[in-house]
């Protein structure tokens, strides 16, 4: 029975829109408070009664630290994936236990083409040098995944092999020049490669190319703020924006930037602002910075309501939002460039 309820949800999360995103949010609220233990035994703990869960601004977040010392789980099955964060030499990872690893490929790309497009228009070249030395990276598992979807010959991961992406880089060019091209890297990867020395004049005569950074310093270089990324990227590869995608281990869903560290989020994944001093508390419309809760409702076989470490501002339309650092120094992904 249980199988059959997360499959529909699965189905509903997949066609969710505005209008009917905090019905289902409720739903699946109710659904995590009765099958995931963790979950359920911290909505005890804060005296909260789940029949008293009636709007979206009621119900509790599990702060994400917890995926690092719990099985945060509603299934009770051997998990088909784990994924692992990256973190640094000696800390602790967080754990993201997945049963479902084919509904986690379709809500990326789902995700990834209602942003830009079928990724059968797409070559895709991925700088992921610290994902690919480990084997448990959703980051790797999902560009994988896009890679496949290219059809591409030239599309493919590269480690420190500068000149063979290059190579790729022209080769995809010219095999088919109305196709995009996206070079998507974690950030040390794409600053190493901006600053290798490797000459980039030739991607001025690409119309379509779009340089992506997924986050992440991981202790390889100086932390630096966004806009310090961006500056020495766009100088280096010519481009007028480089574009983001806000993601972690623990979340399905992704966001995506076209540019200035402004993010907008798919259908399925909604971000609210707490009280930078009460976690328990969550700020309005009038109080545009906060730290960053998220609901994303992908995460049915987890927990779809987490508290981050992220520190985060709305634009004035309260949907688009900045990452602006974090809590401390935590290690998760898409969120450790910028220091406050």
């Amino acid at each position: 029975m249980q199988s059959s309820n997360t499959d529909i949800l699965k189905q509903r999360v997949l066609s969710v829109d505005e209008s009917n995103f905090d019905s289902l949010a409720l739903e699946i609220f109710q659904f995590q408070a009765t099958n995931n233990p963790v979950y359920r035994q911290y909505i005890e703990q804060l005296g909260k009664k789940t029949s008293d869960i009636t709007s979206v601004s009621d119900i509790p977040f599990l702060p994400i630290e917890f995926f690092k010392s719990q099985t945060i789980t509603t299934n009770q099955v051997v998990p088909k994936v784990v994924f692992e964060s990256s973190g640094t030499t000696g800390s602790q990872t967080s754990r993201h236990y997945v049963y479902d690893p084919d509904f986690y490929v379709k809500v990326a790309i789902q995700i990834f083409e209602k942003f830009y497009g079928s990724l059968a228009n797409f070559q895709i070249l991925a700088l992921l040098p610290s994902y690919l030395e480990r084997n448990n990276s959703s980051l790797v598992y999902m560009v994988k995944s896009f890679i496949e979807q290219t059809n591409s010959q030239y599309s493919g991961f590269f480690l420190n092999d500068y000149k063979a992406l290059i190579d790729n880089l022209k080769k995809a060019h010219k095999a088919n020049p109305n196709q995009k091209i996206l070079l998507i890297g974690v950030t040390f990867g794409l600053l190493d490669l901006a600053e290798s020395g490797e000459d980039f004049s030739f991607l001025k005569d690409f119309e379509d190319v779009i340089i992506m950074e997924t986050g992440g310093m991981k202790g390889r270089r100086k932390e630096l703020l966004r806009e310090e990324v961006h500056e020495i990227l766009t100088a280096a590869f010519g481009v007028k924006s480089i574009h983001s995608e806000y993601g972690m281990t623990e979340l399905l869903s992704q966001g995506y930037s076209y540019g200035e560290g402004i993010f907008e989020l798919p259908a399925s994944m909604r971000v609210l602002l707490r009280d930078v001093n009460d976690p328990f508390t969550l700020v309005d419309s009038s109080v545009r910075s906060g730290g960053i809760n998220v609901i994303d409702l992908a995460n049915i076989d987890s927990c779809a309501f987490i508290e981050t470490k992220d520190l985060g501002s709305f634009l004035p339309d309260n949907r688009r939002f900045r990452i602006l650092g974090r809590f401390d120094n935590s290690d998760i992904r898409g969120c450790n460039l910028m220091t406050l």
